[in-house]
This record gives C-alpha cells, sequence and structure tokens, in this order.
C-alpha cells in the first residue's frame, strides 16, 4: 500500500463542509460491541507539528512510514528519564476526537508550516468540534484509522440517492456495444456504448480490488482546449510514469475517467474530436508503459438551471462511468472502497473550471487527491 502525502478525504456526510476538507469521523462498531472509555485528553501544549526530516519515523496509528519531508503531527508525553517521547500521526490518522488544542496555532512549530498545511490543521480541528457526538461512537481505538472506515461507511450510505440509483440501473449488453461513435470510427481496441467511449482491455490490464482512478486533461495531461491532434499534450508532472508504475507493481488496476463534450459537439469534426482525444490516451499509455482502461464521457453537460433529470447519466460529476466499470468490466471482483482512491483536478476552486472530479469522488465515495499532491 503506498503512503499518500497530503491527501484529501472527501465528506459526504455533511452537505455543508468545504470540499476540500480532511473528514475526521469514526467507525461503525460491531453488532453487540460496546463503546470504549474515550483517551485522556493530551495536554494543550503537548503537541508538535513539523516536515518529516526523513523516512524512519513510523505513524503511531496505522504503523506506516511517515515520508520524508510530509507533514506530521506529534503528541508528547514524559518519558521515564530526562527526554519527552514522542509519538508521531500522519496528518489523517490523528486521534483528533481525544487530543484537541486550544486553538491550532498553539501547537509548536504551527508557525513554522505553509499556509496550505497551516489550513488543513485549522479544518482539521474544526471539523473535531462539528462532528464530537459521532466521533464518542467509535468502538476501536481512534488511533487505528477509525476516521477513515465511518467515512466509508457513511459515503456508501449516500450512494442511495436517487440520482445514483439511476446510475446503477443503467442495462449494459454486448449487442449495443460498437466500433463506431455515432458517425465516427475508433481507433483499434477502442469500443462504444451509448455516450461512453472505451478501451476496456489494454495489454497486460489485471483486474482488481483496488482502484487507482484518474481525470485525464489537467491531472495526466497538459493540453490546451484551442489545440487540437494526438500529439499535442505533454505530461502534467514528470513523475507520472513511475507512480503509475509503483500502482500496477501494488496490484492496482490503473483506470481514466474522462469528460469531452467536443465528440458530441462538434457534429462535422467529430471524427477529428474522436482522433484527438483517443489518440492522445494511446500515446498517453504508450508514454507511460503501464496498463490502463479509459471511459470517456462524450455527452454535453446542461446549461444552468436546466432539468438536471435529462443530463448524461455518464458525464462527470454523474458515477455513470464508475457504475459501468465497476459492474461490467472488473470481472466481477468486488472493489475495496477503503484502498481505492481518485485524482483530479476540477475541485472547485477558485481557479479551477468546476468542480466535477471532487463532485465525482464524492458520489462514488472514494478518497480524493489533488495532482499537484498526488504527483508532487
Amino acid at each position: 500500500m503506498l503512503r499518500f502525502p497530503n491527501f484529501f478525504a472527501v465528506n459526504v456526510g455533511r452537505s455543508n463542509l468545504p470540499p476540500l476538507l480532511l473528514s475526521v469521523s469514526a467507525a461503525a462498531s460491531p453488532s453487540g460491541s460496546r463503546n470504549p472509555p474515550p483517551l485522556l485528553m493530551a495536554s494543550r501544549d503537548s503537541m508538535v507539528a513539523e516536515y518529516a526530516k526523513s523516512n524512519r519515523s513510523s505513524c503511531k496509528a496505522c504503523s506506516k512510514a511517515i515520508e520524508k519531508k510530509s507533514l506530521r503531527l506529534a503528541l508528547v508525553s514524559k518519558g521515564n528519564g530526562p527526554y519527552d517521547v514522542f509519538k508521531w500521526h500522519h496528518l489523517h490518522c490523528f486521534p483528533v476526537a481525544s487530543h484537541s488544542p486550544s486553538s491550532p496555532q498553539a501547537i509548536k512549530g504551527f508557525s513554522s508550516l505553509k499556509s496550505s498545511e497551516q489550513e488543513a490543521l485549522i479544518k482539521l480541528f474544526a471539523e473535531n468540534g462539528k462532528s464530537e457526538e459521532k466521533v464518542h461512537k467509535a468502538t476501536e481505538d481512534v488511533e487505528n484509522e477509525l476516521q477513515e472506515a465511518e467515512e466509508h461507511d457513511s459515503k456508501r450510505r449516500k450512494l442511495w440517492t436517487p440520482d445514483v440509483k439511476a446510475a446503477v440501473s443503467i442495462k449494459f449488453s454486448v449487442s449495443d456495444v460498437n466500433s463506431k461513435y455515432k458517425d465516427a470510427t475508433l481507433l483499434p481496441k477502442w469500443k462504444a456504448f451509448q455516450t461512453v467511449i472505451f478501451l476496456e482491455r489494454d495489454d497486460g490490464l489485471r483486474d482488481s480490488s483496488k482502484i487507482a482512478a484518474f481525470d485525464f486533461d489537467g491531472c495526466l495531461a497538459k493540453t490546451d482546449v484551442k489545440r487540437v491532434g494526438a500529439n499535442e499534450w505533454t505530461l502534467m508532472h514528470s513523475t507520472i510514469p513511475d507512480k503509475l508504475q509503483s500502482l500496477y507493481n501494488d496490484g492496482y488496476k490503473l483506470v481514466i475517467f474522462t469528460n469531452e463534450s467536443n465528440i458530441e459537439r462538434w457534429k462535422n469534426k467529430r471524427q477529428v474530436a474522436v482522433d484527438s482525444k483517443v489518440g492522445r490516451l494511446n500515446n498517453f499509455i504508450e508514454r507511460v508503459k503501464v496498463p490502463i482502461q479509459v471511459f470517456i464521457a462524450c455527452g454535453v453537460g446542461l446549461k444552468s438551471g436546466a432539468d438536471k433529470k435529462n443530463d448524461d447519466a455518464f458525464r462527470k460529476p454523474k458515477p455513470g462511468m464508475w457504475h459501468l466499470m465497476e459492474e461490467h468490466f472488473n470481472s466481477g471482483i468486488v472493489i475495496d472502497m477503503d484502498q481505492s482512491f481518485y485524482v483530479g483536478d476540477a475541485a472547485g476552486r477558485k481557479s479551477d473550471h468546476s468542480d466535477a472530479d471532487i463532485k465525482f469522488a464524492e458520489a462514488i465515495g472514494l478518497k480524493f487527491y489533488l495532482p499537484e499532491d498526488y504527483f508532487a
């Protein structure tokens, strides 16, 4: 299992929270078990925040190594001798339910952190105050990644909204799969189903319970809407090939979910749009030398105020592409939502063109990462 610094877990349990929020929650208990007593509150002056100086420290909650230069939090207590004892944690593993400072600014080392990490700490402890009752329902040690498990449970409950039910009930038949998208011919190995173009079986692809999912434009590839052509792209981050290879070696199936409404919109130049998008994806896969499954949503998004019932079921943020993969193109393997994740750039920030990626992850119940953090 890879270790990811600085990630955002999408919290779908509270719709009024900011989208880029590290969620703190607790796992549901096994039936018949009793809630354990809460941990003793640490003193307010016994917390330290800093960037790891090496890879040698390990998280006291998940036991995994803390990567060098990543943010870590410590609970500090007096040892038997003259030295203090530091219990280091990943930010997302820190037991905020039982250890909260008077204010995040009071944490030793806070002022030396990057502004983005300062903001993450402030949000982390602010959210804890809002969800205190939920945290106290935990039945296992809050230092054992319970936050992540309950987050997963709450997201699964969120799945059963009318929109998601509609996506889940999409009827798929092999007889409905075509080698053309409307009047445009697809490249070899690519197929079309309704408003989706997909590459089902790249050479060497292995279906898996662990899914590493990615957006394409602005996440894996740097593209320009004004430039058309299979070669008009560059890698978004130089670390991408090694990162994807590492995921593949770790048993993940790599999947790209990307919107491309130009394929539908360019009625007189649809073949050009198809060749450009599919060609870029083919060339990207050849560049990174890792097998990837790909789904392209070609439908056009509805304008603001339009009837959402008529919205394309496959276009992000709708989860239709995910459910198509999950139900029909993963060999029936149940997906482990705790280990799976999604990386995308459309997160609703001021500089973003939309919030489609983070809403897509939220609708499915996946952990969400920004590409600049994941590929840093």
